[in-house]
Order: structure tokens, then C-alpha cells, then sequence
């Protein structure tokens, strides 16, 4: 069974060494490529102002955020949530390089840093398939036919449910596997009904050559002499 766990977040800015913050989490988890309606959601106190263009994009203000937890007091849970999953991630540098920003702010007791290459980074697979051409969310959406009416503003849990769609379609659309499943065993009425029908296995065509036809096609070949080229690759030996 391969667990993974499609992730976006959203931010007070773009800049984590500056001081940006978390504000949003949100993820869905996958089973074998499939989502099993298991989420995890959570807005988080940044204890700083949201940017004027980070509000633009998610239109997360510092009103709503102000009774949220902080992330030290969600991060457990959030933590239990991933487990050992694989992580799917979009642009995953970014995210990762803020998870990794929050963790380092918790001490001792932080969880261990995520492995930047241990991320499946759905960017850099889109770039791999489709070279020189937009691969933002919203491009890859159009390119799959994937339904965005309900994403108004960006959201990390439903920009995470997007994402896990649009991940499936990079690896090959919803038919992900090879298809090895194991056929239906044929009853034994039908094999022995074949066999009363006559011989099993392709059947030769029925000749449409008229007895005409075939006399014509005898007083060809016997016009054509007994030493005649072609015979050699038939394999018939020369006559003297």
C-alpha cells in the first residue's frame, strides 16, 4: 500500500528567511493514488501582519487569523496526520523551505526537518512533460479538463484536492497502474463447447476461387517449365 500526502500551504508573504509566517495548512491523504477523504485543515495565528500581496492571492486577512492557534500548538498533529506518508508537493521548495522555517522556531523538541528530496514535487514533473509550457495550478487544471469553478481565491486545502488530481493525471490519468489484474477463469461449459464446435484456435479462410480459376491457374504454372526461377523458393529440385 503507498500512503502519500498531497500538501499546499499558504503565507503571510513569499520571503521565510524574512520573517514570513505559515497561516494555512492543508492536506489530503492518498492511498495508492486514490483520495480516501482523510484531510487535514488547519489556519494558524502567524503573530504577524499578512502582506498586501499574500491577502491578494488567498484573501486570508488578519482578522480571521486572530483566535487561531499557533503552529507550536498544532504541529503534533499535524506531524501524526503525515506520518512517514510521502509528501506531494507543488513548487515544494517553497512550502517545505516554511514548514522547515516553523519547525526550527520549536527548540529541541522540533520534529526532524523535511528532506527536500524526498518530496514529489509535481512542478518539476509537470516541466519534465510538458517543456517551455505553463505549469502553474490553474494551467495544468485547463490542460486536464479539471473542474476550478469553486477555486476563487486560493485555499491550501482545496488548492490540495486540485493538486491531487492534477498529480494523477502526470502520472498517467486515473488508469495509474498496469492493468495485471487477473482474468475472469472461463467455465469448463464454454471450453467444452469449443471443443464440440470443431478444433480450437484460428480457423482457415474458406477459398473463394472458383474450379474456373484453379484450371486457369494449373496451365500457368505448368507453362512455366519445370526449371523455372521461382521453383528455387519453393525448395523444388531441378529437373534435367
Amino acid at each position: 500500500m503507498l500512503r502519500e500526502i498531497v500538501l499546499d500551504t499558504e503565507t503571510t508573504g513569499t520571503d521565510a528567511k524574512g520573517g514570513d509566517r505559515l497561516i494555512e495548512i492543508g492536506c489530503v491523504e492518498l492511498i495508492n493514488h486514490v483520495q480516501t477523504g482523510e484531510t487535514f485543515h488547519r489556519l494558524v495565528n502567524p503573530q504577524r501582519a499578512v502582506s498586501e500581496g499574500a491577502f491578494a492571492v488567498h484573501g486570508i486577512s488578519d482578522a480571521m487569523l486572530a483566535d487561531k492557534p499557533v503552529f507550536a500548538d498544532i504541529v503534533d498533529e499535524f506531524v501524526r496526520f503525515c506520518g512517514d506518508a510521502r509528501l506531494v508537493i507543488h513548487n515544494a521548495p517553497f512550502d517545505v523551505g516554511f514548514l522547515n522555517m516553523e519547525f526550527g522556531r520549536l527548540g529541541p523538541a522540533a520534529p526532524k526537518a523535511i528532506v527536500l528530496e524526498e518530496v514529489v514535487d509535481t512542478l518539476l514533473m509537470a516541466r519534465r512533460k510538458h517543456p517551455g509550457a505553463a505549469n502553474n495550478l490553474d494551467a495544468l487544471c485547463n490542460r486536464y479538463g479539471i473542474d476550478t469553478t469553486r477555486r476563487v481565491k486560493h485555499g491550501a486545502l482545496l488548492d490540495a484536492q486540485i493538486l491531487a488530481e492534477v498529480y494523477v493525471e502526470l502520472l498517467g490519468g486515473k488508469q495509474t497502474s498496469l492493468g495485471l489484474s487477473v482474468a475472469e477463469p472461463v467455465e469448463a461449459t464454454a471450453i467444452l463447447a469449443a471443443v464440440d464446435s470443431g478444433p480450437v484456435g484460428p480457423r482457415p479462410m474458406r477459398s473463394r476461387l472458383t474450379d474456373a480459376e484453379r484450371e486457369r491457374h494449373a496451365a500457368f504454372i505448368a507453362g512455366l517449365g519445370t526449371n523455372a526461377v521461382w521453383r528455387d523458393y519453393l525448395g523444388e529440385p531441378e529437373t534435367a
